[in-house]
């Protein structure tokens, strides 16, 4: 029997379910057209705030805290993406949604597309950002190692933003902040660390190198695509690659952004989920 899946409110007014095999924090807003975003490596729902203000007087803004990151559980294993993408269909399911847009950035848009192949009759488009299957093993190997870089400790609040500002140099000094609010948390010394569990990202990095492939030529929505113009992460030729998979989709070069194009042109990138959402 599967067990029957309620939510319930945690701290700083996030919702969680309660009862699912990984339980996942959420933000909900708005009404209309749901669109479920989901964040990249290490990150939380937070980045995406800017971008649901946009969003949130058309639409049903579902922002997850994916497994291994903020307040969501963080399993010992799980960490491929159709495990990232079975715990959509789990939050649309407690919330009794019965289908929704999903968007997601760097690992949220693998997640995305794969949770479109997986699950069509739930996930009735998706839009991507910055991440295709063709994204490089050295481009992993440097990735693994910057994530891993961020696992320190910090005195303050203040010193985990000077570090952001150096990590991020093109966000929005707004997401500096988000980023710092709701990506750390006080440990038993008293000292700053990060809510992202660190096997948790070495585990999800590595399932990087498993490309999903034929789940993304299998999407029978169509896409929306967005690269950075100077991004390290996509290259172009793994752009052209993904582009030449699906030639009908809708593909966007973003200038003057780099990887982080939800945090540097939110409402570029609202727009966009606009434009698939019909609204």
């Amino acid at each position: 029997m599967v067990a029957e899946v309620s939510v319930e409110t945690i701290e700083d007014g996030l919702l969680r379910t309660q009862g699912a095999d990984v339980d996942i924090a959420f933000r909900v807003r708005g009404s209309g057209p749901a669109v479920v975003l989901l964040h990249g490596t290490s990150a939380h729902h937070a980045v995406w705030e800017p971008v649901g203000d946009a969003l949130a007087d058309r639409a049903t803004v579902v922002a997850l805290d994916q497994r291994g990151h903020g307040r969501s559980d963080k399993p010992a294993t799980g960490y491929g993406a159709s495990d990232f993408a079975a715990d959509v269909v789990t939050v649309l399911d407690a919330l009794g949604i019965a289908d929704a847009v999903v968007a997601g950035h760097s690992l949220g848009g693998r997640n995305a597309w794969v949770a479109a192949a997986r699950h069509p009759d739930r996930v009735t488009g998706a839009v991507v950002v910055d991440y295709t299957p063709y994204v490089e093993d050295s481009v992993l190997d440097v990735l693994d190692t910057r994530v891993a870089d961020g696992f320190r400790s910090f005195d303050d609040v203040a010193e985990i933003e000077e570090y952001l500002r150096a990590r991020y140099t093109a966000i929005l000094p707004g997401a500096i902040a988000r980023r710092a609010r709701w990506g750390y948390v006080q440990d038993a010394d008293g000292r700053w660390v990060a809510r992202a569990d660190k096997r948790a990202m070495r585990l999800l990095i590595e399932g990087f190198r498993t490309p999903w492939d034929a789940a993304f030529r299998d999407v029978s929505a169509t896409m929306t695509h967005l690269r950075g113009a100077d991004s390290r992460i996509v290259s172009e030729q793994a752009w052209r690659r993904a582009r030449a998979d699906r030639p009908d989709d809708r593909w966007v070069v973003v200038d003057d952004a780099d990887h982080y194009i939800p945090e540097e042109h939110p409402l570029l990138v609202a727009a966009e989920i606009a434009r698939v959402l019909g609204i």
